[in-house]
C-alpha cells in the first residue's frame, strides 16, 4: 500500500516497502545487532493481514505516522535492553528523517542470540 501527502505544491507518496527498508537498514547498522528475523510465517502473516512484511521488519504506514515492529537476533554478551533502545532511536531517526513521517513506535522481539563466529540463519518461528 502506498500511503500519500496532499501538499501545496503536489502529492508526495511513500510505499511502505520504502518504509521497511529504511527501517531495516537502519537496525543491521546498530551495533550489537547479529541480524533481522525472518520466520516461516511472515509469508503468511502478509497475506493475511495486508501489512508490508520484508524479512525481520513489519510496517504500517499511515497519512503521517508509521508504527514500526522489528524481529532481531542480537550479538552474544551485548546488553539486550542497552541494544533494543538503541534500536528503537537509530530505527526511529531514520524512518522520521528520510520520510517525514511520525514514527509513534517501535517495537522490538528478540527472537535469538547468535556467537560472533555463528553464520545467521533464519530464525523459524514456531506455531502455537
Amino acid at each position: 500500500m502506498t500511503e500519500q501527502l496532499q501538499l501545496e505544491s503536489g502529492t508526495i507518496r511513500i510505499a511502505d516497502d520504502v518504509v521497511s527498508k529504511i527501517a531495516g537498514l537502519a537496525a543491521l547498522e546498530t551495533p550489537g545487532i547479529a541480524a533481522m528475523s525472518g520466520g516461516l510465517s511472515e509469508g503468511w502473516a502478509k497475506r493475511l493481514s495486508g501489512k508490508n512484511v520484508q524479512k525481520g521488519v513489519t510496517v504500517e504506514v499511515g497519512q503521517l505516522e508509521a508504527a514500526i515492529d522489528l524481529r532481531i537476533i542480537v550479538l552474544y554478551e551485548t546488553p539486550i535492553h542497552e541494544v533494543c533502545r538503541m534500536l528503537q532511536q537509530n530505527v526511529r531517526t531514520a524512518v522520521e528523517s528520510m520520510t517525514g513521517l511520525r514514527v509513534v513506535e517501535v517495537n522490538v522481539k528478540v527472537e535469538g542470540v547468535a556467537f560472533k563466529d555463528d553464520e545467521i540463519e533464519d530464525v523459524p518461528t514456531r506455531a502455537k
